[in-house]
C-alpha cells in the first residue's frame, strides 16, 4: 500500500459481531452531503404541477400521497418521509425546490440504474411550490442501523462511558418494528468472522458500485447510512443517495478537479478532500471503509469521527480489529491504498477470497495443488520458487507442528512429506479432500465435514495459507482457463 502508515499494534483483545466486546464511540448518523452546486433546469418541471390536497394523515400531491411520519433528515431541509405511491408503499424523500438540480440528477442515475437489485428503486416524482418530491423504494432501514441493531448496546455502555448512547437510543427506538422481522439474524459467526449472511450483503454492496460504474456513474457519497436494507429472504442491500453521483461522460475516466459535491466526511477518498483528479476509484475508497465497518460491527479504519479526515489524508490506517481475519487484511489495504490507481475495481473485489464459500476455497487449493505438480518435472519452475517462499506466512512453522495426530497418522501411512513445504501442504490438502470417506472415522471427526468443517480445521490451524497461495496464483496462473473463475474479475 503506498505511502500507508499501518497501525497494528497490540491492544486489548477484541472480538467483532454480535455479543463481542467491539468497544468504542458509536458515531451519530453522518448528514447527507452539504451541495453548493446550483443550476436550473426549468423545463424538467414544466408538467410536473399537479393537484395538492390535504388530509388528516398527510398530503396527496399528485400520485403521492405524503405523511406526516419522518424517516431520516438530511442537509438542506432534505427529509426522507413515509408516503404512498399510487397505493404503493413507498420513502419520500423531499428536497428543497431550491437544489431541483440535486432532485433532476439522482432521477437521471435512479432512470439509469433502475431494476438493479442492488439499486434502490425510483417510482416517481412530484412537486410543490416549495418541494420535490422523490417516491423511492421504501426500505428497512439502513445498513447502519442494521449493524448498530445488532451490536449489544447495553453491555458496552457499562465499559466505555464514550459510546455513544444517544445513537443507540435512537436506534432502538427508530428499529423497534423492524426487530421483529430481524431477530433470528445472525451478521458474525462466534469466532469473530463474517457470516454467510453479512457476506452477502456486502456483496451486494459492491455488486451496486460495479453496475453504476459499468454505466459510467460516480456515486461518491458511498457510507453506511447510503445503503439501504429490503426485508427479504436472505436481506438484500441496496444503494441509495445519488444525489451528488456523477457520469463520466464518453471517454471520460476522471471528473475535473473542481467537481461540485464532496461526499460525506470521514467516507472521501483522500483525492476528495484534497480536490484532486475524481475516477471510479473514490467508490472503491469508500467501500474500503465501508466494508471494514461491517466487519468490525461499527468501527472505522482511520479511527473516530473527529480524526478520520486527517487520519485519511495522512494514509494513518489501523487494521487490527481486522487481523484474524487475513483476506480481509488483503482486500482492505488495497482498497484503501492513498494511491487510486492501485485500488482493485469492483468486479475485482467481487471475485476476492474475502467472499468464497467454503466450497469454492477448497477448490482453489485442490486446483492450486493439481497445477503445482505438473512443475515437477520443470527445473527451476519460478511458480514453484514463489510458493515455496511464502512459506514462513503462510505456515508459520513446520506443517505437521499444527496437525492433529490422527491426521497425521493417516497421512504418514502412504507417503514422506517435507513438513516445511507449502506444495506439500497443499498436497495433504487435496487428497484428504478427494479420499474423505476413506478417512477413519476418529479422522473425519477431527477435521469435521465437507466442506465447511473441512475448510474450518485447515484455516484455524493455517489462516494465511489461501490468501497466500492466491496472491501467488494470481501472479502466476490468473490467464490459465482452469483458474479463470477465481481471477475472472482480474482481466484488462
Amino acid at each position: 500500500m503506498s505511502s500507508a502508515n499501518i497501525h497494528t499494534k497490540r491492544k486489548k483483545s477484541r472480538k467483532t459481531g454480535k455479543g463481542g466486546s467491539n468497544n468504542g464511540k458509536r458515531d451519530k448518523d453522518e448528514n447527507e452531503v452539504q451541495h453548493t452546486h446550483k443550476e436550473s433546469d426549468s423545463n424538467f418541471w414544466l408538467n410536473l404541477n399537479q393537484p395538492i390536497s390535504c388530509s388528516p394523515d398527510g398530503r396527496t400531491i399528485g400520485k403521492l400521497v405524503v405523511s406526516n411520519e419522518e424517516i431520516a433528515k438530511g442537509s438542506n431541509g432534505t427529509i426522507v418521509l413515509e408516503g404512498f405511491y399510487e397505493s404503493r408503499p413507498v420513502a419520500v424523500k423531499r428536497l428543497v425546490r431550491a437544489y431541483n438540480d440535486i432532485a433532476l440528477k439522482e432521477i437521471q442515475n435512479l432512470i439509469m440504474s433502475d431494476r438493479h437489485p442492488n439499486i434502490v428503486r425510483w417510482y416517481g416524482v412530484e412537486q410543490d411550490q416549495d418541494f420535490v418530491y422523490l417516491a423511492l423504494e421504501r426500505c428497512a432501514c439502513s445498513l447502519n442501523d442494521l449493524i448498530l441493531m445488532h451490536f449489544d448496546f447495553s453491555a458496552n455502555l457499562t465499559v466505555d462511558k464514550n459510546l455513544d448512547a444517544e445513537v443507540a437510543a435512537e436506534s432502538s427506538i427508530r428499529l423497534g418494528s423492524v426487530k421483529l422481522f430481524m431477530q433470528d439474524i445472525e451478521l458474525w459467526n462466534p469466532d469473530g468472522y463474517p457470516s454467510p449472511l453479512l457476506l452477502k450483503l456486502m456483496r451486494d454492496v459492491i455488486s451496486g458500485i460495479a453496475h453504476l460504474h459499468e454505466l459510467g456513474i460516480v456515486h461518491r457519497d458511498l457510507k453506511p447510512q447510503n445503503v439501504l436494507i429490503i426485508i427479504e429472504k436472505p436481506l438484500c442491500a441496496k444503494l441509495s443517495d445519488m444525489g451528488i453521483s456523477k457520469r463520466l461522460v464518453g471517454d471520460m475516466s476522471s471528473l475535473s478537479n473542481h467537481s461540485t459535491g464532496c461526499g460525506s466526511s470521514g467516507w472521501q477518498a483522500p483525492e476528495q478532500l484534497l480536490h484532486g483528479r475524481q475516477t471510479r476509484a473514490v467508490d472503491l475508497f469508500s467501500l474500503g471503509c465501508v466494508l471494514f465497518y461491517c466487519l468490525t460491527g461499527g468501527r472505522h479504519p482511520f479511527g473516530g469521527r473527529l480524526e478520520r479526515d486527517v487520519n485519511i489524508v495522512k494514509s494513518k490506517i489501523d487494521l487490527f480489529l481486522v487481523e484474524h481475519i487475513p483476506e480481509a487484511v488483503d482486500l482492505l489495504l488495497q482498497l484503501l491504498d492513498s494511491n487510486a490507481e492501485m485500488r482493485p475495481r469492483a468486479l475485482e473485489v467481487l471475485c476476492h477470497p474475502l467472499f468464497w464459500s467454503a466450497e469454492m476455497r477448497l477448490s482453489f487449493l485442490r486446483d492450486t495443488s493439481d497445477r503445482v505438480e505438473l512443475e515437477d518435472r520443470e527445473t527451476d519452475s519460478d511458480l514453484l520458487k514463489s510458493l515455496e517462499s511464502i512459506a514462513p506466512v503462510a505456515l508459520g512453522a513446520k506443517w505437521n507442528e499444527k496437525m492433529d495426530p490422527s491426521l497425521l497418522n493417516n497421512i504418514g501411512r502412504y507417503r514422506r512429506y517435507k513438513y516445511d513445504s507449502v506444495r506439500d501442504l497443499l498436497r495433504v490438502v487435496r487428497n484428504k479432500l478427494n479420499h474423505y470417506r476413506e478417512l477413519p472415522a476418529e479422522t473425519q471427526e477431527v477435521i469435521g465435514p465437507v466442506p465447511e468443517g473441512f475448510d474450518r480445521y485447515f484455516t484455524s490451524q493455517f489462516p494465511k495459507l489461501l490468501i497466500e497461495v492466491y496472491k501467488v496464483m494470481k501472479i502466476h496462473c490468473s490467464v490459465e482457463d482452469c483458474f479463470s473463475k477465481y481471477f475472472s474479475g482480474s482481466g484488462p
